[in-house]
């Protein structure tokens, strides 16, 4: 398909995060944009701001006759929409080109130079911390992001469209659409077993992504995985690692050695080894892709994060509040121990929603042992996204797993009571669900109260 012979684009499910980056690159090339979405959120707000024109009802009339056009009208859908919603079905019926998110970023970035970043956990850091450091680095790229970056408050870095910056999601095995020339893997943990069925399928995926990077091309892996490629990791033998570690005033401080050279002193402000790894993998592709050492050093000590990756919300002597988008148990480990790096005497209130009724099933025993490290724990019902309930499956069976006297079972409606009669000086909300929705509430009460 040439993308250049489509006017209109209509996107359903157009405020998921990744959709929503696609549905801003389009309305930038000057495209048509409009779409659906089961509900108005931040996301969907500012698209609106943008002249994308976006309604909450499923209801193919809702529709601007403008997109109505087979010839015209290209459909992108996320596999988080049901089969069988209506305005799917009818555009599905009526013959016009119906993609999958995934498969329209492979056709953007198909005549592109592409960077892709995948694993199961750190994509949507590492990516966002590769496209800070390459466009600072004045490289023409588009990057689209999987969370809103704190440096440009958008999931979407446009500086030009010779190369590409991707997330390479396993969720779906939509990574298999991509061909990079230049790929990382993070992470191969399990997660997504109710796509995959079990790890060694999930493995197997990844294995099948490796595959996919160009033959000229070049494939990074974190060391550990059993996977070939460029090795990297932390204070270790790999062929990019980071040594001298350092905490100045909150901030990492350290030298990374590559196959050819020492960096020295560079600065990075994101806490936790899981954010160090992630920035080390983007330091190693933007090296490798020819950045200069200087510009990426300066660029390191600028990058800000992403919302919601351990974003701080209060940050004071008294109180510390952070939010997270952790929803697997390794990610939840890694807060926990980026928390006791940087306030190893405070006491920590963790406030969790489980994200999906098979991943609780899937991981409980790992969630209880994780979350038991906090020293008060709040538990939220099961956000359950895509699912229908699994019976026996609750939040109530995860809360009786946590070895922990200090826990509670609590309604979103008492949420910032329980907060508030806490003791704790750090409060965590952690989550891939609605809890982010929260937020700014518990933010205003919190800062009131202190």
């Amino acid at each position: 398909m040439n993308l250049n012979n489509i006017h209109s684009i209509y996107f359903i499910g157009i405020g998921g995060i990744g959709m929503s980056a696609l549905a801003r690159y389009f309305k930038a090339n000057k495209k048509q944009v409009a779409g659906y979405d089961k509900t108005p959120t931040d996301i969907t707000s500012d698209l609106t701001d943008l002249g994308i024109q976006i309604h909450f009802e499923d209801a193919v009339e809702l529709i601007e006759p403008s997109f109505l056009n087979p010839n015209t009208t290209l459909v992108v859908y996320t596999p988080a929409i049901p089969k069988n919603h209506s305005e799917l079905q009818y555009f599905i019926n009526n013959g016009f080109n119906v993609l999958k998110r995934s498969q329209i970023l492979g056709l953007i970035t198909e005549n592109t130079f592409c960077l892709a970043v995948a694993g199961t956990h750190g994509k949507t850091t590492t990516t966002s911390i590769l496209g800070h450091l390459m466009k600072e680095c004045n490289v023409p790229l588009t990057a689209f992001l999987g969370g809103i970056s704190e440096n440009y408050n958008s999931n979407l870095i446009l500086n030009g469209t010779e190369v590409s910056v991707v997330e390479a999601d396993e969720f779906d095995r939509s990574f298999l659409t991509l061909s990079p020339n230049m790929a990382c893997i993070t992470s191969m943990d399990a997660d997504h077993l109710d796509i995959y069925g079990n790890a060694d399928a999930l493995k197997e995926s990844f294995v099948a992504f490796s595959k996919r990077v160009k033959k000229d091309g070049k494939l990074f892996v974190k060391n550990g995985l059993p996977i070939k490629g460029i090795t990297y990791g932390i204070e270790d033998d790999s062929d990019y690692t980071i040594q001298n570690i350092k905490i100045e005033n909150g901030t990492y401080v350290f030298d990374v050695k590559t196959p050819k050279a020492v960096l020295e002193n560079l600065k990075f402000n994101l806490p936790g080894r899981h954010n160090l790894s992630n920035a080390l993998i983007a330091l190693a592709m933007s090296v490798e892709y020819g950045c200069p050492h200087q510009q990426l050093a300066k660029a390191l000590a600028s990058y800000k994060g992403v919302k919601r990756r351990f974003t701080y919300q209060i940050k004071t002597e008294n109180l510390v509040y952070i939010d997270d988008y952790a929803h697997h148990p390794e990610e939840i480990n890694a807060v926990h121990q980026a928390v006791r790096e940087m306030y190893p005497n405070k006491r920590v209130l963790a406030i969790f929603q489980p994200h999906l009724f098979s991943r609780t099933r899937d991981f409980i025993d790992e969630f209880a042992k994780s979350l038991s490290q906090f020293d008060d724990i709040l538990l939220l019902d099961i956000y359950p996204a895509r699912e229908l309930p699994i019976e026996g499956v609750t939040s109530t069976w995860l809360l009786d797993k946590i070895e922990n006297k200090n826990k509670q079972l609590v309604s979103k409606a008492e949420l910032i009571s329980k907060i508030q009669e806490s003791h704790a000086q750090v409060i965590l909300t952690i989550g891939a669900g609605d809890i982010g929705e929260e937020v700014k509430q518990i933010k205003k009460e919190l800062s009131i109260a202190s």
